[in-house]
């Protein structure tokens, strides 16, 4: 049994939107408790003067893409993929993300190696393989293949499955929540980092989608879209999508249909400028970096048209390896736009729904896990500061302290 008590600072509580101030908030074997005493901790931390946030929740993470150098990427051994992901997982949870959400790829030996306490990082929520139509955003083959020679109609990598047909979509999504997945993700548009699909594509059929929302739907789960096209996004939507990734193209009347579903929608924006910034020094492909520009400038406009219209939104980077440093931009992006407390809503209630975690994190009351970050930034008064690079003085998960940046 390990105790962690940390004194003073004020308490952020996302149920109200209010700061508190804080005596001791006591971590008992990994929970918060609501009157333990606070004698005897393994633990001690004086946070006077800071500011205890529950532990930062990003909705849309990649460990496999651990490089945004993907020549490099595709020649990659499984030994320098771990050695790899492992880095890029450490890294997460010092910037004070305690749980995250892996929207594709293959990370069953990274989530194992992180439950056995090989490595630190945060515990994670996974869709598995991403599911994709020949030639779509999740097919990561570029030039001529052969057509697969079995009745089948499906393609693995580490990244995805390549899957034509409501039948082979079906096979797809449960070979899928076989091998571990917590949700299903499909795509239904195009996409920028892939080689082969227009943006402006639509990809999968009505009985393809349904086909995937149907097995999600037998497992107690839901299948989740990449899409930025309002035509990709409704057509997802009104076939029992439950949740929409990206949506940087999004219009009011999809914005209208998404709320009449009760469809979520997370966006990722910092990605897209860290791709502009970064990409071509890292060895992003032209043709990708050309489609990068094409959603950069409307993702913030999307912001605006969502928040106006009442969809429910998340948190979500996106970020492709290297740039994965950048990954509390995002506070600073949807700052722009955004109120503080729509910002903490989206983070910290909105975020534990979409992962099926509510009864576990995204808030700092008795019973739920000790993931807390300390911060000398207010959020409610300066949410934007939280990109800085000072802006995480501790992080915490489970009540243990972990190396912050």
């Amino acid at each position: 049994m390990s105790k962690t008590v940390i004194r003073g600072g004020s308490l952020f509580d996302p149920s109200t939107m209010k700061i508190r101030p804080n005596d001791a908030l006591v971590i008992d074997d990994g929970r918060i408790v609501d009157s333990g005493d606070p004698a005897g901790a393994n633990v001690e931390i004086d946070a006077s003067g800071q500011y205890l946030l529950p532990g930062f929740i990003d909705a849309h993470v990649h460990f496999r893409l651990a490089t945004l150098n993907f020549p490099r990427l595709s020649q990659w051994t499984e030994v320098e993929f771990g050695i790899a992901m492992a880095k890029l997982s450490e890294q997460t949870l010092a910037r004070g993300f305690t749980t995250v959400r892996d929207l594709g790829g293959d990370i069953t030996g990274l989530r194992g190696a992180i439950k056995s306490g090989a490595i630190n990082g945060p515990d994670t929520v996974q869709a598995h393989l991403m599911i994709s139509q020949t030639g779509g955003h999740g097919d990561v083959a570029s030039g001529v293949l052969p057509v697969p020679d079995c009745a089948c109609q499906m393609r693995h990598s580490a990244f995805g499955v390549v899957a034509d047909g409501a039948d082979a979509v079906r096979k797809a999504a449960r070979h899928n929540l076989r091998a571990g997945a917590d949700f299903l993700k499909i795509h239904v548009s195009g996409g920028v980092a892939t080689p082969m699909d227009p943006l402006e594509c639509t990809q999968y059929t009505t009985a393809e989608i349904q086909a995937a929302v149907q097995e999600a739907t037998n497992r107690k789960t839901y299948v989740s879209a990449h899409a930025y096209t309002p035509e990709a996004i409704q057509l997802a939507v009104t076939n029992g999508v439950k949740c929409i990734e990206h949506g940087n193209l999004l219009d009011e009347t999809t914005a209208q249909i998404m709320v009449e579903h009760d469809a979520y929608l997370v966006p990722t924006l910092t990605t897209y400028k860290a791709m502009a910034k970064e990409g071509r020094r890292l060895g992003f492909p032209e043709r990708n970096l050309l489609k990068n520009d094409a959603v950069l400038a409307a993702g913030v406009t999307s912001l605006k048209i969502a928040d106006k219209a009442g969809v429910k939104m998340g948190w979500g980077t996106d970020l492709i390896g290297e740039t994965q440093a950048m990954q509390r931009q995002e506070f600073a992006i949807r700052a722009e736009v955004l109120t503080a407390e729509a910002i903490l809503h989206s983070m910290y209630v909105m975020n534990p729904i979409i992962l099926n975690k509510v009864d576990q994190i995204g808030r700092l009351d008795p019973g739920l896990q000790g993931d807390v970050v300390i911060t000398p930034v207010n959020p409610l008064e300066d949410i934007a500061a939280l990109a800085n690079d000072n802006a995480v003085t501790q992080v915490l998960q489970r009540g243990q302290p972990v190396n912050a940046p």
